[in-house]
């Protein structure tokens, strides 16, 4: 591991990103694939973070990425930051043993406010336990109801939400398949059966550093942090134990980190992403997110992007055969730019196995 000479502008930097993202270039060969090469996947808007797959995959549609879910190729639980996110089922573990104790530190106050101790917590827990137990498959609703059941006072809401993230965070429950349009949890033993051996202690630090920066590099160790929750301190630590497997530039008065990030494309067409998508969601400094100043919270509503620049936000009405599109654009793109923004709401028409009902176009 060490520093070389290379040079990167703000602009290469966000390209570079696309590229390790998965946006452009070489795409995953499938929905699983794109979760462990991303390592997670934030995903609590789960209709758009489907799409956040499918965009990183080569033939891919909505089916195919549900399908992987249900079949638990792919699995949805609080980790990293407190908020859902997809995962592998070989890394679910070792990543909650490595993050969910800082998450956990982040939840206390929350917990305080709801009347939620550790001894109703472990309470809660053995009665969710029981009521999986056999290969179950609940919602929310349903847990709530056992946890009445059992003598869990407003087992509801707020409460129930954070008892169900409490059961994610434990190690007790994941996703189950969807009951309809319902998420369901399931005891993560009978969900994932443990693989085999997993990193811990510092191996996991390396691990989480080095395959945090072949998805999302160049990247900073605050960035890292960030995404991680971990201390930045311990995101250093994670660096340097990840060795040669990273190289590093200096820029800004930072250090970068990538795993071989290659070159930036010359074109980067359009990308239509969603919310809350990895490649704007990761990162620290959303100047470098979207490669140009946006106004608002730009970078996290459906951000659109034109070779590698944030020029509006789009939207989707869903129909039955057809999908809606809104575009709002921060400044003219011309006739090229229109014509590749059409084609990405055409393969996002494709993804959904939809036709496009009308594309909007909003210049403020």
């Amino acid at each position: 591991m060490g520093t070389t000479g290379e040079t990167f502008d703000d602009h290469e930097i966000t390209r570079r990103r696309l590229g390790t993202q998965r946006l452009v270039g070489t795409p995953f060969s499938s929905p699983a694939e794109a979760v462990e090469g991303l390592l997670a996947v934030q995903s609590q808007e789960y209709l758009m973070a489907r799409w956040a797959l499918g965009m990183r995959c080569g033939d891919c549609d909505e089916a195919a990425v549900e399908q992987a879910f249900a079949a638990g190729e792919i699995l949805r639980t609080h980790v990293l930051r407190p908020t859902w996110h997809f995962v592998a089922p070989a890394d679910i573990r070792w990543l909650l043993e490595l993050t969910a104790p800082r998450v956990l530190r982040l939840m206390t106050p929350y917990e305080r406010e709801l009347e939620l101790d550790e001894a109703l917590l472990d309470r809660c827990l053995e009665t969710i336990a029981e009521a999986l137990r056999g290969g179950l498959a609940l919602t929310r609703a349903e847990l709530g109801e056992a946890l009445a059941q059992a003598g869990v006072a407003d087992a509801s809401g707020r409460r129930l939400g954070h008892i169900a993230m409490r059961a994610e965070l434990e190690g007790l429950v994941c996703s189950g398949p969807r009951a309809g349009k319902r998420h369901t949890y399931m005891l993560l033993d009978e969900r994932a059966p443990e693989p085999g051996p997993a990193p811990s202690g510092s191996e996991a630090l390396a691990e989480l550093a080095l395959r945090f920066f072949t998805g999302h590099g160049p990247a900073t160790a605050h960035d890292l942090a960030k995404w991680s929750s971990l201390r930045v301190r311990d995101a250093r630590t994670g660096i340097e134990l990840a060795g040669d497997g990273l190289q590093g530039f200096e820029h800004d008065g930072k250090t970068w980190w990538h795993a071989g990030a290659g070159t930036g494309a010359e074109s980067h067409g359009c990308l239509l992403l969603p919310d809350y998508d990895e490649a704007a969601a990761s990162y620290r400094d959303l100047r470098l997110v979207m490669g140009a100043p946006v106004p608002g919270d730009a970078a996290f509503q459906k951000p659109l992007l034109l070779d590698g620049e944030c020029v509006g936000t789009w939207n989707r009405s869903l129909g039955r055969e057809s999908v809606d599109i809104e575009v709002r654009l921060f400044r003219q793109v011309g006739r090229a730019g229109r014509a590749e923004i059409e084609a990405e709401a055409d393969r996002f028409a494709s993804f959904l196995q939809l036709r496009i009902g009308f594309l909007q176009w909003v210049v403020s």
